[in-house]
């Protein structure tokens, strides 16, 4: 297992210096800056790994750019208007170039409009740390009366409507405005910022898209795209919805493992694979992480390893970030998983025996609630989650004491 960590470029406040303290072997990042659609340049792909192949003082910093998190999939492609064509075509134009310089393990996610959602980015736990939480009520509350869905009431239960009224009426003009800004939150140098109009807005030209139309466009892009990147010898993985269940009347087609297995059996080649995320696919009860690794594991190209606390055991409910061995996923059966897969792929000769992963989120601890980082990328956090899982890798793989 290949420790990675993630990294928006240079304005993130955790350092190259700080990754190196911290002993990951290798960088996730992406050129956020880039335009939704548009090229990724050699020449920005350059910039980019030259920034991380540096530390502060000028020195080598040992560490590379691995993985690519994400490769954007323009809104045009999934609903195949506008451009859609020729951003494909650039799709594939910027995976060549990431290929030429040595990059082979691109992630991507599907989900129409918004990457993630959660209505909370830093709620206060009892140990005084915070992290970032999806409260249904809360998101229900936005959903019926701060954005103003049509319909957006017959989405969830009376009971969930009538709390939400009562939410909202209580909330303050500040509260409200800090609702709507979680909600839409973007990653920082991101291209796009929305507003409540653009989400309107994104929202109507999705009307009418079932979930097996979305699907359809899937499979279009990777019948497109996943020929190449086998043929390149590059890996793609599509990461889950997140959360994995319908929100803002919008569908969701990668959020269960019956997804996954539709759309490798559609696009059946090895490039066309899967970011196993343990957080968003733990989202839901009816998910099985270290069952779906064993079943999927062939295809898994790139893993995200956090956890969370799921507060109801609805599909649809409300979560935290928990701690990264404290929440509903088994995570020593999880990474047992994962060294099985990697032993099965050593002894078959494959290549990628060494399967990337990252401590994804964390909690804020100590010095984090000084430093305002990026919601669920605290330096101090994640590396306490990071050193967990190493613990549990090095445990499960001791020649006395491992799945020898």
């Amino acid at each position: 297992m290949r420790q990675t960590w993630r990294w928006f470029g240079p304005k993130d406040l955790c350092s190259i210096d700080d990754m190196c303290q911290a002993g990951v072997q290798g960088v996730v990042s992406a050129l956020h800056h880039v335009p939704t659609g548009m090229v990724w340049s050699p020449a920005e792909i350059a910039q980019r790994q030259s920034e991380i192949a540096t530390m502060q003082d000028g020195g080598a910093s040992s560490l590379s750019w691995d993985v690519v998190e994400s490769l954007p999939v323009s809104e045009d492609i999934k609903r195949q208007t506008g451009d859609w064509r020729q951003h494909i075509e650039n799709w594939k134009t910027s995976m060549r170039h990431l290929h030429a310089a040595g990059i082979e393990v691109i992630c991507y996610n599907y989900m129409p409009v918004l990457d993630w959602t959660r209505t909370d980015l830093a709620w206060r736990l009892p140990t005084g740390g915070t992290c970032m939480r999806f409260d249904l009520i809360d998101f229900a509350a936005f959903d019926i009366h701060i954005l103003a869905r049509p319909g957006a009431a017959e989405d969830f239960t009376p009971q969930v409507v009538e709390e939400a009224q009562r939410r909202f009426s209580g909330m303050s003009e500040d509260r409200k405005g800090q609702l709507a800004k979680n909600v839409v939150f973007g990653l920082p140098g991101a291209a796009e910022n929305f507003s409540l109009d653009d989400v309107r807005a994104h929202l109507a030209k999705y009307a009418g898209t079932s979930a097996d139309q979305l699907r359809a466009h899937l499979v279009d892009f990777l019948a497109e795209v996943a020929p190449l990147a086998e043929e390149l010898g590059v890996r793609l993985c599509c990461h889950p919805d997140d959360p994995p269940f319908a929100l803002l009347g919008l569908p969701r087609v990668m959020s269960t493992e019956d997804d996954y297995r539709q759309i490798m059996d559609a696009v059946n080649v090895a490039a066309n694979g899967i970011t196993l995320c343990s957080g968003s696919l733990g989202a839901r009860p009816d998910n099985d992480l270290p069952g779906m690794m064993e079943r999927l594991g062939d295809r898994v190209h790139f893993l995200h390893l956090r956890n969370v606390l799921r507060e109801s055991g609805d599909v649809k409910g409300s979560f935290h970030e928990a701690e990264h061995l404290g929440g509903g996923t088994d995570m020593v059966a999880l990474i047992a998983a994962v060294l099985r897969e990697e032993r099965r792929r050593r002894t078959a000769g494959r290549s990628d025996v060494s399967i990337p992963f990252r401590p994804d989120h964390g909690q804020d601890i100590l010095d984090d609630l000084k430093r305002q980082a990026q919601p669920g990328y605290p330096s101090i956090g994640r590396l306490k989650g990071l050193a967990e899982l190493r613990g549990i890798m090095t445990a499960l793989d001791h020649p006395t004491e491992g799945l020898q």
